[in-house]
């Protein structure tokens, strides 16, 4: 691309209305712009013109493309952005995150009456800092495309302007099938809560409502605190993730407010998978979890919690952690304390009572159960997300040579 001949152009405006500006300096504006934040050339033609006539108070110049749909003085309301978009807009910021790089400034999630949308301010725009819960205009701000989720980018050819207005945003909840990928709201129960995967993550489970369930997942930062499973939330401006083929709800922005009354009927994502046993991963059997309310993290071996640390005074609790073949693809299964009292014949006592006598200890357990379960064959409900069966009830079925052998021909046929 020829930088050179664009920033020439540029200069030549200013020339004619007797204002001198250097060529490289314009160059290097458009090399940011298009090679650092994806702008399309004729868009950052047309921001750096707009901020060199704001620069010498000069009235709007125009660029060669013209203007139309899609230029930079064009204001759109925040549903009608799409990707490639050059806009101004008028919104409320809504939320604030904690920047992930040292390249940007401010990000978060702006909203009108139409809808929501995230925001990146770069920091190299020495854009003013806005303030959650104020209204404001954002000129010259280019709409992109990351991970499926739409969002605005504010370069140094941007405008913000801080609105005096105080109108209130009311949301209005979609029922979970109705989700798409961007920002939405919903009102939905907390289902189930999973182990956190990641050091940095506060909390993941499954949202359900009268229409199905949705992953969600709350990552750690000053001021976020845990959703408690049974309970009812109207979840307002949370990013909405799409990772093969399957939605997840980001919650970390969110608005987030308890709600009174039940949402009673869960629907959807139930499945009933048939299979042998051929895998207990350790960390099943009997576990010590975190005492501390709201927590029930599992233990590590020294009575350690992730989040409070040493926990003397722990609770055992019962889990197997496996995976189901079904002679044509392997489940990640997580059962929990009542499937494993029904599907070992062991208790919560007989297994404290093993675990405190037993030389073994929890270790001992594990083996016992390993040895009741592994290779037979079940039949496991739950719901499955994202290949982890979640076990509601799990029952024994006889032994079925045919199913035997199909197992045996395909573990055959791998190695």
């Amino acid at each position: 691309m020829d930088y050179s001949e664009i920033a020439e152009r540029i200069s030549r405006k200013f020339s004619q209305k007797n204002q001198t500006v250097d060529s490289k300096k314009i160059e290097g504006k458009l090399r940011r712009l298009v090679d650092e934040f994806g702008v399309l050339p004729s868009e950052a033609e047309r921001s750096v013109t707009n901020e060199l006539a704001k620069e010498f108070n000069i009235p709007a110049l125009g660029t060669s493309s013209g203007s139309g749909p899609g230029s930079a003085t064009e204001q759109k309301k925040i549903a009608d952005a799409m990707p490639g978009d050059w806009v101004t807009l008028e919104g409320k910021v809504v939320s604030l995150s904690t920047p992930t790089s040292p390249t940007i400034a401010q990000s978060g999630i702006v909203a009108d009456e139409s809808g929501a949308i995230r925001f990146i301010v770069w920091a190299k725009s020495n854009a003013p800092a806005m303030t959650e819960g104020s209204w404001y205009r954002i000129e010259s701000a280019v709409v992109d495309d990351y991970k499926g989720i739409p969002g605005i980018k504010v370069h140094s050819g941007t405008t913000i302007k801080e609105l005096g207005t105080t109108d209130p945003l009311i949301p209005v909840p979609v029922q979970i099938t109705d989700l798409h990928t961007g920002v939405g709201s919903v009102r939905a129960k907390v289902v189930q809560e999973w182990e956190p995967t990641h050091d940095r993550m506060l909390q993941s489970g499954l949202l359900g409502d009268e229409t199905g369930t949705i992953k969600f997942v709350i990552w750690k930062e000053a001021g976020k605190e845990r959703l408690e499973v049974g309970s009812v939330y109207s979840v307002f401006y949370a990013l909405v993730d799409e990772y093969n083929g399957r939605l997840s709800l980001n919650l970390t922005t969110a608005k987030i407010m308890q709600e009174e009354g039940d949402i009673p009927t869960i629907s959807g994502g139930e499945a009933a998978i048939r299979g042998a046993i051929v895998h207990i991963a350790p960390g099943s059997g009997i576990i010590k979890r975190c005492p501390v309310e709201g927590c029930n993290r599992a233990l590590s071996r020294q009575n350690y919690c992730p989040i409070h640390e040493i926990q003397p005074n722990f609770v055992y609790d019962l889990r197997i952690k496996g995976w189901l073949d079904d002679g044509e693809k392997t489940h990640n299964l997580l059962l929990q304390r009542e499937v494993v009292e029904t599907l070992t014949g062991m208790t919560l006592d007989q297994a404290k009572e093993i675990a405190e006598n037993n030389p073994l200890g929890m270790d001992e357990v594990f083996l016992r159960m390993r040895d009741i379960l592994l290779g037979r064959y079940v039949l496991c409900r739950g719901r499955e997300i994202e290949n982890r069966l979640l076990v509601n009830s799990c029952e024994r079925l006889t032994f079925d040579s045919g199913e035997h052998a199909t197992l045996l021909n395909r573990a055959g046929g791998a190695s």
